[in-house]
């Protein structure tokens, strides 16, 4: 009996430790996409003068067939949703020329985690959502901005 309740309490203790572990990777894994993403679109924007016209969410924007790796763009992020190009928006009174959103969709809805959400701002930029290239999106969802 006292094997099982120390069994019992070191199981509770290691799953928030195993949680925290989990939303590091998917934070880890989003800030890489963000970071390999922006590269081709400001890529693109140096060869081409401008940038693609806006998508809707997991869609490749014209003009980026052969160079963004389609699969990765159009699957469902670790945290729901799919990643979406948005191109001259204006939000929570800041207004951008490019940037890449996380949408929920449909058949792919957001899971929308604040500590998520910062995890990724502490990996990609400044660790504070209100200020930076990542921020919270319009609909609570993660916003990378390339360039306001």
């Amino acid at each position: 009996m006292v094997v099982m309740v120390i069994i019992s309490m070191l199981a509770m203790l290691s799953i928030p430790a195993f949680q925290k572990i989990q939303r590091r990777s998917r934070s880890t894994t989003i800030a890489s996409d963000f970071r390999t993403f922006g590269g081709v679109f400001n890529t693109y924007a140096q060869e081409k003068g401008s940038w693609p016209a806006d998508t809707d969410p997991g869609e490749v924007p014209a003009g980026l067939e052969g160079q963004l790796n389609s699969t990765a763009w159009a699957r469902v992020t670790p945290m729901g949703g799919r990643y979406n190009w948005e191109q001259d928006q204006l939000h929570a009174g800041v207004r951008y020329k490019a940037a890449i959103a996380i949408s929920g969709t449909a058949e792919s809805p957001l899971v929308v985690d604040a500590n998520q959400l910062l995890d990724i701002d502490v990996v990609i930029d400044d660790g504070n959502l209100s200020t930076g290239s990542f921020r919270t999106g319009a609909n609570g969802d993660g916003l990378f901005i390339i360039e306001r």
